[in-house]
């Protein structure tokens, strides 16, 4: 079976800056599920790995356009200090906010007395990506994951439905 719209792909992968800095691994961990066609992995990425079959490797480096889109500055934004009273913020902490594009995740790069400056961006947001890997498994998807849009199953994501983890997930 190949790689195709609705089908269940495992995958083992390294992905890699534009220095061949390795920036996540599946080695020695669990590949990573996912349903194709969905959106789930970056629109290059699914591209390259539409028609494979199993056993067979990927190699691919993916522009920021189509990977996880160029910095925009205007993700960038300072909120009032007020909002995170009582809670421990720091920079460098990561929280999903919610905006009018529904949650995204943020990253705080300030703590000042008055305001918080929060990045929207993705944390690879404007990097050329190297992708490898090697497709392990593709089946079809039962009409529960594909009513529900997501992969089920020991190797899938858990209902909690938090996919800021991997690096290359969409961001929900």
């Amino acid at each position: 079976m190949k790689v195709s719209q609705n089908t269940v792909v495992t995958l083992d992968f390294t992905v890699t800056n534009a220095n061949g800095e390795i920036l996540d691994s599946t080695e020695g961990k669990q590949p990573l599920q996912y349903l194709h066609g969905t959106g789930y992995l970056v629109a290059g990425l699914e591209a390259v790995l539409a028609d494979k079959v199993v056993g067979e490797d990927f190699e691919v480096t993916l522009s920021p356009e189509q990977a996880y889109g160029e910095y925009d500055d205007a993700l960038v934004q300072s909120v009032p200090g007020e909002l995170f009273d009582g809670m421990e913020v720091s920079e460098g902490d990561t929280f999903v906010a919610e905006t009018d594009d529904g949650h995204r995740p943020v990253t705080i790069i300030e703590v000042a007395e008055e305001y918080v400056k929060v990045d929207g961006n993705h944390p690879l947001a404007g990097m050329t990506l190297g992708f490898k890997g090697v497709v392990r498994e593709v089946r079809a998807a039962t009409e529960e994951e594909l009513a529900h849009g997501h992969v089920h199953g020991e190797h899938g994501h858990d209902h909690d439905h938090d996919h800021q983890g991997g690096c290359c997930g969409h961001h929900h």
